[in-house]
């Protein structure tokens, strides 16, 4: 049920009924009502306002194109997954912007006039194995890991970007170094 102006109750599926046979006015109906929910899912992944604003907006379009192919499986729910799919692709393709401009810094990478052409080629392998094996690790550890270790950043830099507290970092790779201990073999890496 969603309460609109007026005092009056409506039943949801009738709203998606209304937006079906083309009132667009239905449908604002239920962007009013979950607005505040929507934004708190996409801000629960995405850990920054404006992004969760902007996905806020996205999901909704996609939600209103989707319409069509609704079968009243649960439309909270339906909704939430949506809005989880969406924030965690923009999460994604957030963090391979990262990584590839981090990238791009090292194929720019020009060796010093005394640095042999072995000590390049082995410090680019190096580094060509562990972006690699940065897949392996856990998704939840793996922005810090490459933050801390590949672009060197300080635990409160980390923090900052990512929008939690340094505690929360220290955490992060505490529990990311014990993972790696666990799966990787020292020899991987010599």
């Amino acid at each position: 049920m969603i309460e609109v102006k007026g005092g009056r109750d409506i039943e949801v599926q009738s709203l998606i009924n209304q937006v079906k046979k083309g009132n667009q006015h239905a449908f604002r109906l239920i962007v009013e009502h979950f607005q505040g929910y929507i934004f708190h899912v996409a801000y629960g992944i995405l850990r920054n306002e404006k992004d969760a604003e902007d996905a806020a907006q996205d999901i909704f379009l996609k939600i209103f194109l989707s319409l069509p192919q609704y079968e009243n499986q649960g439309f909270k729910t339906w909704i939430t997954r949506i809005a989880t799919n969406h924030a965690i692709d923009m999460k994604r393709k957030a963090y391979r912007k990262r990584e590839e401009a981090s990238i791009s810094v090292y194929d720019d990478y020009q060796a010093p006039s005394n640095e042999s052409v072995e000590k390049v080629f082995f410090r680019e392998e190096h580094l060509a194995l562990i972006r690699s094996r940065l897949d392996e690790i856990p998704a939840s550890y793996r922005d810090v890991v490459y933050g801390f270790y590949i672009l060197e950043k300080s635990y409160q830099e980390l923090a900052d970007g990512l929008n939690v507290q340094t505690k929360t970092i220290e955490m992060k790779l505490y529990r990311a170094r014990k993972w790696m201990k666990e799966n990787w073999k020292e020899d991987d890496f010599v």
